[in-house]
């Protein structure tokens, strides 16, 4: 099994609903977004997936979030906005536009400060 990984960052605010804390307030982060990608058959030229294929899915998926507030994002519509939801939420969007025959995304990695992540990956349960 071959893995790939493609690391993107956005900026947004959010604040966390029913968390008893200072993030219950309005505040922003720099957000990291790694993405993980898998596939078992390298083509012809030895390579799994072009990097710019994956690369320019990230970038999309990151732009639809940056320098927005996430509590008002449609897509994350009745969710708390944590890191937790957004990896869930980023893994959906992009196995919509990146699986295909050669390869499919395994994690989503969401980095809400250098030192603290959340992950959402593919066949968990």
């Amino acid at each position: 099994m071959f893995e790939l990984s493609v690391r993107a960052r956005f900026s947004a605010a959010h604040h966390l609903v029913g968390y008893a804390g200072a993030c219950a307030s309005p505040h922003g982060h720099n957000w990291d977004i790694e993405v993980f990608v898998r596939g078992q058959k390298l083509g012809e030229n030895g390579i799994l997936v072009d990097f710019k294929r994956i690369k320019a899915a990230v970038n999309e998926a990151a732009q639809e979030l940056d320098h927005r507030y996430l509590n008002d994002v449609e897509a994350l519509k009745g969710l708390n906005p944590t890191s937790e939801h957004l990896a869930r939420h980023l893994f959906s969007r992009l196995c919509a536009t990146i699986n295909a025959d050669d390869c499919r995304v395994h994690r989503v990695t969401v980095h809400e400060t250098p030192d603290v992540s959340a992950s959402f990956e593919a066949d968990v349960w």
